[in-house]
């Protein structure tokens, strides 16, 4: 091969790369798309013409007015939020804390106490429903938002002291060697590592939203009051009810995706970086 195919050969390849990226990004987003365009379509055009867009004529609310007069969208909306939010800052708190411990202090159980951690990414948690629901009856959190939370945080604690072990260790110990010479104590050297590995924890932000708003398994296990379903969980029962009201349909899944989509999309350069980052090192 000469020198100056080499390079011809390379551009082709990206250009392949980036073809076949682009096609499996439209391929996992056309489906999503197809739902929020045909949720604003009345029926006949959902079924007559779905990959069109909504016009004069064929555009409808009638299916989030059914969501409105027949569901209490809002507040699942709200338990989500809630319980998505509340457990992503346990889970920032407490693993961040732990990936400090582990990555700044030597004792002798740090590593099996890192591998103890790592099994945790590798055994589902949905094993141990049966203890859990057992857990949350003695402690009297059935019907609650905080059996969620308690359950999602403890889902997501391994995966990510995992990842903030790494970029933890990445921090310049000259750095925390100044600060203690200083006079600052543990938590404030703590405090001051945490903007040094924000790629990081917009990763595992990323990484850990998508699971629990997405979630049907402990919802419907652990919360299945009227008073503490999420958006998933309402959605899944509005849509057996209204099973052959497609523009409510449409409009329930819309409303139970689009939510996660954006704030994945806010984060999604965070989990970029975090990646990238975590790659080289």
């Amino acid at each position: 091969m000469s020198a100056s195919t080499a390079p011809l050969l390379n551009r082709r390849g990206q250009v392949l790369g980036h073809l076949v990226l682009m096609f499996y990004t439209l391929l996992a987003i056309l489906p999503t798309l197809l739902i929020i365009v045909n949720s604003f379509k009345d029926r006949l055009a959902i079924f007559s013409d779905p990959f069109a867009l909504p016009t004069a004529s064929t555009f409808t609310l009638d299916g989030y007015h059914t969501l409105a007069s027949s569901a209490n969208f809002s507040l699942f909306f709200l338990n989500s939020l809630l319980v998505t939010l509340g457990s992503l800052a346990l889970i920032l708190l407490l693993s961040s804390m732990a990936a400090f411990a582990l990555s700044e202090y030597r004792f002798r159980l740090n590593t099996l106490l890192g591998l103890y951690l790592a099994v945790g990414i590798m055994v589902p948690i949905r094993l141990g429903t049966i203890g859990i629901l057992n857990l949350m009856v003695s402690l009297h959190l059935v019907n609650t938002l905080w059996a969620l939370i308690l359950v999602y945080t403890a889902q997501g604690i391994p995966l990510a002291v995992f990842v903030l072990t790494s970029f933890m260790r990445g921090v310049p110990r000259d750095l925390k060697e100044a600060a203690r010479i200083d006079g600052a104590s543990e938590y404030r050297i703590y405090g001051m590592t945490l903007p040094l590995i924000r790629p990081a924890l917009g990763a595992v932000t990323a990484i850990s939203m998508i699971p629990i708003w997405n979630d049907l398994w402990f919802p419907l296990i652990l919360a299945p009051g009227e008073k503490t379903k999420t958006i998933v969980l309402g959605a899944s029962a509005f849509l057996g009810q209204f099973v052959n009201d497609y523009n409510a349909v449409l409009a329930a899944l819309t409303l139970a995706i689009v939510p996660v989509v954006v704030l994945y999309i806010i984060f999604s350069r965070q989990l970029v970086s975090g990646i990238t980052g975590g790659a080289l090192k």
